[in-house]
């Protein structure tokens, strides 16, 4: 009589789930980076499907190779490898070397793709939408942020989480094949920049009380002169020096410090 195949159910990718999201950096390091939080969120998953001391300590050890990508849009590499595990647990050809293969090939581009997506246009958004609640006096600023980033990060994981699993290797690859992932990255980059413009125009603030006298007439550089020319224009020069430095290589740290020292003059000797 043959056997009943090996199911796993909602409930058990939900525990996967729950422990990745919880203990994804739990114990980040440079030798394997998440390779352990990897393998200890596909724990439940690998005594679902496996009872052999064995063939336990065989699954856990296969996970334990070098694995590192963004966790919420990466998480459809685990949805992934768990469809391929119930395959394994069922008797189908998957050895060690096709799971990791796949791991490690999808593991770039999607880390690619997380961390355009979420660091360069997710953040900023959210973080523009708190900043400007917080510059009315608004304590729900930093409230919403904290709580909206929460929540669109852990819906995405999830969501990718499940996809992964319910759509196996086949059709992730072939997206990423088809040319799809550089017009993602592309958009949004693209998005993204208008987020910071956008920042950098309502939170960047310079500005010069100097003025010229001409005669009888005396004229303020700032509205009568660099107003006149471009809006916010000595904002914009400061990012675009900003920028060119950060394009040069120097120190984040030292710029931000550059920028006090020179805001404390300024302001003492009455230039901006």
């Amino acid at each position: 009589m043959a056997s009943q195949p090996k199911k796993l159910t909602k409930s058990d990718l939900i525990k996967s789930f729950l422990t990745w999201q919880f203990f994804s950096h739990a114990n980040y390091n440079y030798e394997r980076l998440q390779a352990t939080a990897f393998a200890q969120a596909m724990g439940p998953i690998i005594r679902k499907l496996y009872t052999a001391k064995e063939d336990i300590s065989a699954a856990l050890k296969r996970h334990l190779n070098f694995f590192n990508t963004e966790p919420n849009f990466g998480a459809v590499i685990h949805g992934i490898t768990i469809a391929m595990e119930e395959e394994k647990a069922n008797g189908a050809p998957i050895d060690d070397d096709a799971i990791n293969a796949v791991k490690t090939g999808l593991m770039g581009p999607l880390a690619g793709i997380g961390d355009t997506i979420t660091q360069g246009t997710i953040i900023p958004i959210l973080l523009s939408i708190g900043i400007g609640f917080g510059m009315q006096g608004n304590v729900f600023g930093p409230v919403f942020f904290v709580l909206s980033l929460l929540v669109v990060l852990v819906g995405i994981t999830y969501t990718c989480w499940m996809q992964g699993y319910k759509v196996g290797r086949t059709a992730v690859e072939s997206i990423l094949s088809g040319g799809l992932v550089n017009d993602i990255i592309s958009a949004a980059g693209v998005l993204g920049c208008i987020v910071i413009g956008a920042l950098t125009g309502q939170f960047v603030s310079v500005s010069t009380p100097l003025t010229v006298s001409i005669g009888e007439t005396v004229i303020n550089i700032q509205e009568g002169l660099l107003d006149k020319i471009m809006p916010k224009l000595l904002p914009l020069v400061l990012v675009f020096i900003v920028f060119s430095l950060l394009r040069k290589g120097k120190n984040p740290t030292a710029i931000m410090v550059g920028i006090a020292v020179v805001g404390i003059i300024g302001s003492l000797l009455g230039i901006f």
